[in-house]
């Protein structure tokens, strides 16, 4: 079992930058996929991006395409969103979550087992 921990969010002014961490513990970090979702006031949480659990394969939202990297590094158990070119619209709960390497990478919700705190991002306009 894995334990989540995300860290990085806050308020920034659009087009402005932040990087999301989320740091594992419990369970060989390289053994899980990693999403990062995010869920606004009022609306469904929604899929943001996903790293394989080798870093190979990488998937975005459209909506983030361009402009959220994801990235990991397993020798210290965590995995980035770098966050540029930040809107209004990316205002939002983000929220890490794992899934065993074993199953086949997906950015569906449900398919994610363990899931961080969460951490707040307002973009201010």
């Amino acid at each position: 079992q894995v334990q989540l921990a995300e860290s990085g969010g806050g308020l920034v002014q659009a087009g402005g930058s932040l990087r999301l961490s989320c740091l594992a513990s419990g369970s060989t970090f390289s053994n899980y996929h990693v999403g990062w979702f995010r869920q606004a006031p009022g609306k469904e949480r929604e899929f943001v991006a996903v790293i394989s659990w080798s870093g190979a394969i990488t998937s975005y939202a459209d909506s983030v395409k361009g402009r959220f990297p994801i990235s990991r590094d397993n020798a210290k158990n965590s995995v980035y969103l770098q966050m540029n070119d930040l809107k209004p619209e990316d205002t939002a709960v983000y929220y890490c979550a794992a899934q065993s390497r074993a199953r086949a990478l997906t950015t569906k919700i449900s398919d994610y087992d363990y899931w961080g705190q969460g951490t707040q991002v307002t973009v201010s306009s």
